[in-house]
């Protein structure tokens, strides 16, 4: 800021204006109901159509958001360039010209959301430098005006204005709107001025409730998000500058009213503007109803400025706004500001709650700032007592931030994935059933291990060295490691890596959400879906319950303590693994995986394989994953390990569980490509470990089963069909990449009832309800027959050869039946009698 000696003159008050009637405010007024009409629902609907997109499983479509900029562009941009345009009042004027240039800054903000959430550091960094440039080129539009010869040019005689309307209040405060200058500074003429450090208390106030709420992401991230929020802050303090406040600042003094409440409303809606192209899709809802009561305490901040003579200058705008943005711009993940994780209290709800204080706060700020600072009476400010304020508030947000708040760093992770992965052609199939089993499940790990330790010791010792804490992993030759972009570069170009993957890292909560807990009364007898695919006769008929059979689970946990789960967890020391909060017992907060844990194995009639143990691992903690999760829990399927334990030195494959359940995928948003589990599965398969996956609930999309694992050819992928053998509409469809026929079969997955954590249960849809009960099934072939143990290419056979026909759509699209419910309903009574056949063969 440019300032100037203690002497310097007043700019003159802006001088009385000829009634030109009431048309002009009204044309005002509508337009302002107008662009926040716009603006705030397409804002909306351009989230939630990226929310559809991201839960129907479709390709996320970049052109949402440029359709959304130019669309209000030109709806809000026509009616504010005639407001700048056309009237006599300079005002009016001044009002279109804020709200057309905001519209404008929006609609170049709003295209840079066409870049993918996953690169967030690259969008802040351009969001950052496009506000700056804005800012540069407003500023530099603004010096030109003002060394206009019409701009200079005195006022005419009587005060009347010029009829070009920039000099609403003379030469000298139109030129100081310009620079920036002059305004408001400290009694000496330098440093902060008492109004600044109001503005900068104002803004420390608003960032408050984020400090304690949210949580910083990575270290550049952090740091792009800060120069962001100041960028626009610059852009704001161009558009709200002395030359904007000159043209309210009527009558000499200034009346307050007409500073605060109608220049308070015309800086409320350009903020609006400003602020709905301020974050990445879902990031900058939070602005458009934090921004707008600011504007009111700018208006106050300026009156409270004019009390000394002096307009208040750029600078308190700059902070104000800055301050506030930094909120929801550095504290907050945009992609975590999604309808999957809105069925609990986790970010979407603590976002919520920020945004909520944050604007009482603002209202606040407001309401006082205008009584306190902006009556006529009132006493300039004292540096003193706002620098006082000032410093509090700053001490109080690092406080709330380190103490109640989750301090620290909490960026994401990368996962780097090396060209060679290991080995596993030739491995002797051995003896039959189990024992055959642990002996190729023990050669896959020892393979799988020896290839990691030989390939990865120099880039995690570089890794090491820098200080960015690399993971290993076998089951896919990979290093989970900290690291930005820079890094990230970097790690692509070595020779012995194939690919960069973004392994997310889940924010902390302030608070973790209460446990889910289940509604729905016990069962009195085997539920519908069990009978459907004739379980319940297997036990009564056949006396084939599972016993002996181990089902892993990787999922959101199970609740250990439930009356129906209970009796079946295995025990010891390596049958439960939580990398996310590493607990030691069973537990589940959400309530997935106790849900499909029972209908594999519970008891009480939920389960299709009571009388099997099971074996858990939580890879969804919150509902998200990400690549380097999902591993953690595949590795100690394979070759589970004991608390604390290594798992490259640790593990155990004798201990591994024989059919492992998956209700989950690993979409892009989780950082997942389409291979980045293929060696995972591979591998468990070479080790005779049959791996059963759900298609996912994006139905009814021809193709949509993409996320890993459920499209590879060695993992059984099952779909979902309702009480009438009719395939569900959410049920995911095949082909699956290169052509190839998914789903493998389909199980009951409409109202499925089930465990639920709390001792209760409740009814569920979808492919993840289905999935466990074919793992159940699997486990009663194989009690059935232990000779089938390992023996994944019979026991697919034994079940898509008795699978029992099911419904279809009309017209059988997506190729045909083939990729709609595979080789049909599973069925458990003639599974069971087939494998115990093979076993007389």
């Amino acid at each position: 800021m440019q300032v100037g000696p203690p002497t310097a003159p007043v700019p003159p008050p802006a001088p009385a204006h000829r009634d030109t009637g009431p048309w002009p405010v009204v044309a005002a007024a509508v337009t302002g109901v107008w662009a926040v009409l716009v603006a705030v629902p397409g804002q909306l609907v351009g989230w939630v159509v990226d929310q559809l997109v991201l839960v129907a499983g479709l390709d996320r479509t970049p052109a949402v958001w440029p359709v959304v900029a130019l669309v209000t562009v030109l709806l809000v941009g026509a009616p504010t360039l005639a407001l700048a345009l056309l009237p006599r009042s300079p005002a009016i004027r001044a009002t279109g010209r804020a709200w057309l240039v905001g519209t404008l800054a929006l609609g170049a903000l709003t295209l840079l959301r066409a870049l993918p959430p996953v690169h967030h550091e690259a969008y802040l960094a351009a969001l950052a430098a496009t506000a700056a440039l804005g800012a540069l080129a407003l500023d530099r539009l603004a010096r030109r005006r003002s060394a206009s010869p019409v701009a200079s040019a005195p006022p005419a005689p009587g005060g009347a204005p010029d009829a070009g309307g920039p000099r609403a209040s003379g030469g000298a405060a139109a030129s100081g709107g310009a620079r920036g200058g002059r305004g408001e500074v400290g009694p000496d003429g330098r440093g902060f001025g008492p109004v600044t450090l109001l503005a900068i208390a104002a803004g420390l106030a608003s960032l408050l409730p984020w400090a304690w709420v949210g949580a910083l992401g990575g270290a550049l991230e952090t740091l792009l998000a800060g120069l962001a929020a100041a960028a626009l802050g610059a852009l704001a303090g161009v558009l709200l500058g002395p030359a904007f406040w000159a043209a309210f600042a009527v009558g000499a003094p200034p009346r307050p009213a007409r500073l605060v409440l109608v220049g308070g409303l015309v800086a409320g809606v350009t903020l609006a503007l400003l602020g709905a192209g301020a974050g990445q899709s879902g990031a900058q809802l939070p602005g458009l109803l934090l921004l707008p009561p600011l504007g009111f305490v700018l208006g106050a901040l300026e009156a409270a400025a004019r009390h000394d003579g002096r307009p208040a200058g750029r600078t308190p705008v700059r902070w104000l706004i800055g301050l506030a943005l930094v909120g929801p711009l550095a504290f907050t993940d945009p992609e975590e500001v999604t309808v999957l994780l809105a069925t609990t209290r986790d970010v979407p709800f603590w976002v919520a709650v920020a945004t909520g204080v944050a604007f009482a706060v603002a209202v606040l700020l407001a309401v006082g700032y205008g009584v306190l600072l902006a009556r006529r009476r009132a006493r300039p400010p004292r540096r003193g007592l706002a620098g006082l304020t000032a410093a509090a508030l700053l001490a109080a947000v690092v406080v709330v931030y380190a103490v109640p708040g989750q301090p620290g760093l909490h960026g994401e992770r990368l996962l780097v994935v090396l060209r060679e992965q290991a080995d596993l052609t030739g491995i002797p199939a051995g003896a039959p059933g189990r024992a055959g089993r642990d002996a190729r499940a023990a050669e896959v790990y020892r393979r799988l291990v020896a290839t990691a330790e030989r390939t990865q010791g120099d880039l995690r010792r570089a890794l090491t060295r820098l200080r960015l804490h690399p993971t290993p992993y076998y089951l896919v030759n990979a290093i989970e490691t900290d690291g930005g972009p820079a890094a990230r570069a970097w790690l692509a170009g070595r020779p012995e890596v194939a690919r960069v993957l973004v392994s997310q890292r889940l924010r902390p909560l302030p608070a973790a959400a209460p446990p889910t807990r289940g509604s729905v009364p016990a069962p009195t007898g085997p539920t519908w879906n069990v009978s459907l695919i004739g379980a319940d006769r297997v036990w009564s008929e056949l006396g084939v319950t599972g016993a002996g059979v181990v089902v892993g689970s990787s999922d959101s946990g199970v609740d250990g303590r439930h009356p129906a789960l209970a009796a079946g967890f295995r025990g010891g020391d390596d049958s439960w693994y939580d990398p996310w909060e590493h607990r030691r017992t069973p537990a589940d907060r959400g309530g997935h995986g106790t849900h499909t844990v029972g209908s594999a194995v519970g008891r009480n009639g939920i389960g299709v394989a009571p009388g099997a143990s099971w074996v858990g691992c939580v890879n969804l903690d919150r509902n998200l994953g990400s690549p380097a999760r999902y591993l953690d829990c595949l590795q100690f399927m394979l070759a589970p390990f004991p608390p604390g334990g290594n798992p490259l030195t640790d593990g155990r494959p004798h201990r591994a569980p024989d059919v492992l359940t998956n209700s989950w995928g690993c979409p892009p948003v989780e950082g997942c490509d389409r291979g980045a589990l293929r060696p995972a599965t591979a591998a468990l398969a070479a080790a005779g470990i049959l791996v059963v996956a759900a298609a996912g609930n994006t139905g009814p999309y021809c193709g949509s089963i993409a996320d890993p694992p459920a499209p590879y050819p060695d993992v059984l992928t099952v779909g979902a069909v309702d009480r009438a053998r009719q395939l569900t509409r959410f049920s995911s469809r095949g082909p699956a990449a290169g052509g190839a026929g998914k789903p493998d079969l389909v199980a009951p997955g409409a109202g499925v009832p089930s465990a639920f954590p709390g001792g209760g249960y409740a009814t569920l849809d979808g492919t993840s309800m289905a999935t466990p009960q074919v793992a159940g099934v699997v486990a009663l072939m194989w009690s059935a027959n232990p000779a089938l143990v390992g023996d994944l290419d019979r026991t697919r056979r034994i079940l898509t050869e008795t699978a029992t026909p099911a419904g279809v759509p009309a017209g059988s699209p997506c190729g045909g039946a083939r990729n709609l419910v595979g080789a049909g309903l599973v069925d458990a009574y003639a599974a069971v009698r087939a494998a115990r056949a093979a076993d007389l063969g």
